[in-house]
């Protein structure tokens, strides 16, 4: 079993979690996994030596681990050289052009060619594909809602990020409109009141109409935002994962109708593995890519 449990990882847009994953059965070692909130905005020196405490944690803890370490990993990101592309997106600016693989591997003694990097929607769905709810399904497209929009598509079992967050959108792109950002300031414009996120939002939903129309029009925008890349990509199934889906039952009306409007009747399912996903996805990185013997 110790060669084939791998150390999975995925980096959020304010938190780590981590987690031992072993890929003959896709299945978290439960007792192993560890998550910490990190200071996205903080120096380089302090988000990696956050990255690190929870790393060992969980490497000390269990001596099952193989020695192998897949982190998912945000855009815009050099994944095969490990640096970091991210700027200007409130999170992680301070990594710019950093060289993450090198950081940890020297930080944690391991050598860089055992760390591997992928893109974070890549490694969710790849999650949901191999033990989630698109088991089965050929074609699917995959969508994270949260701090950004992570996209990816899976052809036959092959996962690849798809990209679309900087797709040309009504007035701006599409991260402009599904992301958390996106609530916070239609919120504010609405009822004049500030909210910490969208699980707050939600939580006020009832009581206030205005926070009501808020849900509705992401849900259309959704659907404007699915009618175009279901019709390009043909999938058989759309997933959604990430914080904002947590919240479906509020945008899901205001979508389904739009999607049925246009002819749309591809199904639409929330992720069955939640942050589980991303972990299996990223330790499996290491069968995709041939590195790990099976």
């Amino acid at each position: 079993m110790r060669d084939s449990t791998v150390l999975g990882i995925d980096i959020g847009g304010s938190h780590i979690t981590a987690a031992l994953v072993n890929l003959n059965t896709y299945s978290l070692l439960e007792e192993s996994c560890e998550r910490k909130e990190i200071n996205t905005g903080g120096k380089a020196a302090d988000i990696i030596n956050d990255w690190c405490e929870v790393i060992r944690k969980v490497i000390e803890n269990n001596a099952s681990f193989c020695g192998k370490i897949g982190i998912a990993m945000p855009g815009p990101f050099d994944y095969k050289a490990g640096i970091s592309l991210i700027n200007g997106q409130n999170k992680y600016d301070a990594l710019y052009k950093l060289n993450v693989k090198e950081l940890l591997s020297e930080k944690l003694a391991i050598s860089s060619e055992n760390i591997s990097f992928s893109n974070d929607a890549e490694s969710f769905l790849q999650g949901e594909v191999v033990c989630g709810i698109a088991r089965g399904y050929k074609k699917v497209l995959g969508l994270t809602l949260g701090t950004g929009l992570g996209s990816a598509k899976s052809d036959d079992g092959i996962v690849e990020d798809a990209d679309l967050w900087n797709t040309p959108f009504k007035d701006g792109i599409a991260e402009d409109y599904l992301s958390t950002r996106w609530f916070l300031r239609r919120s504010t414009e609405l009822t004049g009141k500030h909210f910490a996120g969208v699980k707050e939002i939600s939580e006020a939903v009832t009581v206030s109409p205005a926070l009501q129309q808020v849900f509705a029009e992401f849900g259309e925008n959704m659907g404007a935002f699915l009618t175009l890349f279901i019709q390009r990509e043909n999938p058989e199934l759309v997933v959604l994962g990430g914080n904002i889906s947590k919240a479906h039952s509020l945008f899901f009306p205001a979508m389904e109708s739009y999607l049925t409007q246009a002819g749309i009747f591809v199904p639409i399912r929330i992720a069955e593995l939640g942050e589980e996903a991303p972990l299996v996805g990223a330790a499996s990185s290491w069968i995709r890519n041939k590195v790990l013997s099976s």
